[in-house]
């Protein structure tokens, strides 16, 4: 028998008849109470179904977006290639959400291209920078640590005769700006590196690292930021980063799935990637997402907006929920312990299973991550923790706990509560198994 089902099973055992006539059927069990005096949660689209600690994943959607989507999804659905009034509609709303997106991130109109996702950002930027640029070289230079959207990209370019560089990064997850710097020659025409780590939330040292490649390349060779999982959190001023391209994606910042941006620097030469009309200058063929757009252009604004806020509250419950889980013995924080997301957690427990804490964590209603989303059921242990220098054992109990802006102080409390038996329970329990697999009672 696993640990997991082990304990499943005494979670069974354990069940309180009386707290169940008790428990307020409108209040999700594990869920605390919300009084008056707690004033006004943030607004939510989803009802309170559980304790939801894994924003790093995807975040809900915000009614305001909602809202601003409807009327692209009903009365004004036009086609805004189209010269009627529906499809002027539409124009008119596809044409304020470029200008509102540039606005967010100090641009201008025309470098915006709204694209599926940030998987399909990065990918246009990637393979459509270097099939630009083979004339003038075909090296890639990128990080050990990046989202599988830009790995995946260099190494399907790896297979046309491009040269992919992967640079180390230190224990933290970041990469030494004289190492990029130095890895950079008269062949390299791109440099793709993330602005903030998905896994373990380190944020790069971007300034320097762009700086150093502009001291010994200058323009000819172009960078490519993946701000995807920083978008919300960081502040993205195209003017003051010298990059030429950068993806971002809604649903990371409470915008609609199935929506995402690419600012190209006005000259950056590009070459699309899906080929038909002329929408999106040009760069991206196919009928716009007129909806999507709406609503990503709407939670970007908002996020913009809110951020100052957002950010210095998420930190401080952050550190709480750090401080309770780094107490339990075995428990030990990854990535930088200053230069992070500021609502992102990520640990390793030793000697435990991650999926199955993850298992554990969801009966007692948390939803927390054992790494990043698009792998989670991969056998495969993680390739950033990897990359840091951590063997595959001490890797496979990775877990992440990312904190959003509709994240409570109620349920920190709560989380906090919860979350430390079990990572102790289940460590226990697992060195125990290890000691006696064969549950003979050798040593008792």
């Amino acid at each position: 028998m696993s640990v997991v089902v082990k304990y499943l099973v005494c979670k069974a055992d354990d069940g309180d008849e009386e707290a169940e006539a008790d428990r307020d059927p409108g209040v999700a069990p594990g869920r605390p109470r919300l009084s008056p005096a707690d004033g006004p949660a943030p607004a939510r689209t989803i009802g309170r179904v559980t304790i939801y600690l894994d924003h790093a994943a995807t975040t809900p959607l915000r009614p305001e977006a909602l809202e601003a989507m409807l009327p692209l999804l009903t009365e004004d659905f036009g086609n805004p290639s189209s010269p009627h009034a529906y499809g002027r509609r539409a124009r008119m709303a596809l044409d304020e959400a470029h200008e509102v997106v540039a606005a967010c991130l100090s641009a201008q109109p025309r470098e915006i291209v709204f694209t599926s996702g940030g998987t399909e950002a990065s990918n246009l930027a990637i393979k459509g920078a270097a099939w630009a640029g083979r004339a003038e070289g075909h090296r890639i230079v990128t990080s050990a640590v990046e989202h599988d959207a830009t790995l995946h990209a260099v190494g399907h370019l790896a297979k046309f005769g491009f040269e992919v560089v992967e640079l180390p990064v230190d224990r933290y997850g970041r990469v030494d700006p004289d190492e990029l710097a130095a890895a950079i020659d008269e062949r390299t025409i791109l440099v793709t590196i993330q602005m903030a780590n998905n896994e373990v939330g380190t944020v790069q040292p971007l300034a320097e690292l762009i700086a150093g490649v502009r001291r010994v390349a200058g323009r000819r060779v172009l960078f490519h930021v993946d701000a995807v999982q920083a978008a919300p959190y960081l502040a993205i001023d195209t003017q003051a980063l010298d990059a030429d391209l950068i993806s971002l994606g809604a649903h990371k910042f409470e915008g609609p799935k199935g929506s995402g941006v690419l600012w190209i620097r006005h000259g950056t030469a590009l070459m699309a990637q899906t080929h038909g009309g002329g929408q999106e200058r040009y760069r991206r063929a196919g009928t716009e997402n007129v909806a999507g757009a709406v609503g990503l252009a709407t939670a970007l604004r908002l996020t913009c907006e809110e951020r100052a806020d957002t950010v210095k509250r998420l930190r401080r419950l952050r550190d709480r929920l750090r401080d309770a889980v780094s107490a339990v013995p075995g428990v030990e924080p990854t990535g930088h312990p200053r230069q992070r997301l500021p609502g992102h957690l990520s640990v390793i427990v030793r000697d435990a299973d991650g999926p199955g804490i993850v298992v554990a964590l969801d009966l007692e209603g948390i939803a927390a991550s054992a790494g990043a989303a698009c792998t989670t059921g991969s056998p495969e242990a993680s390739h950033v923790l990897a990359a840091m220098g951590y063997p595959d054992e001490e890797a496979r109990g990775a877990l992440r706990f990312s904190l959003g802006r509709t994240t409570t102080e109620e349920e920190i409390t709560r989380a906090v509560e919860v979350i430390p038996p079990i990572l102790g329970r289940l460590r226990v329990g697992s060195v125990a198994l290890a000691a006696d697999p064969l549950g003979q009672e050798v040593g008792v």
